[in-house]
């Protein structure tokens, strides 16, 4: 193979994974949440399967620089995307519900590999001048990962196995990929000494810029469509505010990943972090008007997750190797507790004014902004 062609092949899979990792977690936790309850489980039950995955994420996070160190990139990234499959596919085939909570817990741990390597490797890859270039485009195929999960379900429905089998397949399409001996795979040594607590530590903006990720992300996933209806939108209409801000999410990462790289990065993230609370408090002015309130959502979409698109920039020009490793594995498990936070967060604010859901995420933006202007030495 020729040399240019080698970075790309090794580019295509690193992208191919993000996208895995994406997929995986957009079909299957509504998927699975809908099926609980269809089998008579309470919202309590649902919510503790659903904690599972969390769990997951919180027992790989500190192994992980290790078991690379031990076993390599390549083998770990192949192993979580066959275990990946594997569980997916074996939901509808378990006949005791009990058994889907040790299901969810490996989904957590395979998810939790597949979001850290991949993002490590992109990282690998880069060289400084177009490092937000590159994470631009990872960030892009990770959303684009998230939008193809409620596609699935949209076109196979939610009822039986062919939701499962259907996602478990193009898991399996990225192995090949993966596998193959013409990527080059990174290789980083030795297991670094530091723990998850000394990370923490090195790198609080970053786990700060992940956990508001995760938070609103989640908290607008699971309410927006619902927020849109409470303001006079119709159930056909509210879920395309979702898709307008996923398409902004992907359609403006390549230009901030542009500015990333010719200007300050940490002002570009408090410039982005700025836009992103101001335009939340925009909501509620344009949900009357419907061109108002589609631009609104795509342009909003596009700065919010510039945030973490930037950041991801930052982690990856300061650290290298295993410590990489291990920042972002503790990005990994601060996405779990953001994941976590954030519905429930949104709910509760949801429950007080019929516009909580705005209110929440501006505040979320503002918050994470002031952080960032307090943390200047970082």
């Amino acid at each position: 193979m020729s040399a240019p062609a080698a970075p790309l092949l090794a580019r295509a899979a690193v992208i191919a994974t993000a996208a895995i990792f994406g997929l995986t977690y957009s079909l299957t936790a509504p998927l699975i949440a809908l099926d609980l309850a269809e089998r008579g489980l309470g919202e309590t039950a649902i919510g503790l399967n659903a904690a599972m995955h969390a769990v997951g994420v919180l027992l790989t996070a500190p192994l992980l620089p290790h078991l690379v160190a031990r076993f390599g990139t390549r083998r770990m990234v192949v192993g979580a995307l066959l275990l990946s499959a594997v569980v997916v596919a074996l939901f509808p085939a378990m006949p005791l519900i009990w058994l889907w909570f040790p299901l969810r817990l490996l989904l957590g741990c395979a998810s939790e590999t597949l979001f850290v390597l991949s993002e490590t490797w992109i990282n690998h890859l880069s060289a400084e001048e177009s490092r937000a270039r590159a994470m631009a485009t990872y960030t892009v195929a990770l959303s684009a990962g998230f939008a193809v999960g409620p596609l699935i379900l949209s076109v196979a429905g939610t009822d039986g196995g062919l939701p499962y089998w259907i996602g478990a397949a193009l898991v399996l399409c990225a192995v090949p990929l993966v596998a193959t001996e013409r990527v080059a795979a990174p290789h980083f040594g030795e297991a670094p000494k530091a723990g998850p607590m000394s990370y923490l530590r090195l790198a609080p903006i970053a786990i700060a810029a992940t956990m508001l990720n995760a938070a609103v992300e989640t908290a607008g996933m699971s309410f927006l469509a619902l927020y849109a209806m409470g303001v006079g939108w119709t159930e056909a209409e509210a879920p395309r505010l979702i898709t307008a801000l996923m398409v902004g999410a992907i359609a403006l990462q390549l230009p901030i990943g542009w500015l990333g790289d010719r200007m300050d990065r940490r002002k570009l993230v408090l410039a982005l972090g700025v836009v992103s609370a101001l335009g939340a408090l925009v909501w509620p002015l344009v949900m009357g008007h419907v061109v108002l309130a589609y631009a609104t959502l795509f342009i909003w979409g596009g700065a919010f997750v510039g945030i973490y698109t930037i950041m991801l920039t930052l982690v990856g020009s300061r650290f290298q190797g295993t410590d990489l490793v291990g920042i972002y594995a503790v990005m990994g498990l601060a996405w779990g507790v953001g994941a976590l936070l954030g519905p429930a967060s949104a709910g509760l604010a949801m429950g007080i004014t019929t516009h909580g859901l705005p209110i929440f995420a501006a505040l979320a933006c503002a918050g994470f902004c002031v952080f960032l202007m307090m943390r200047r030495g970082d």
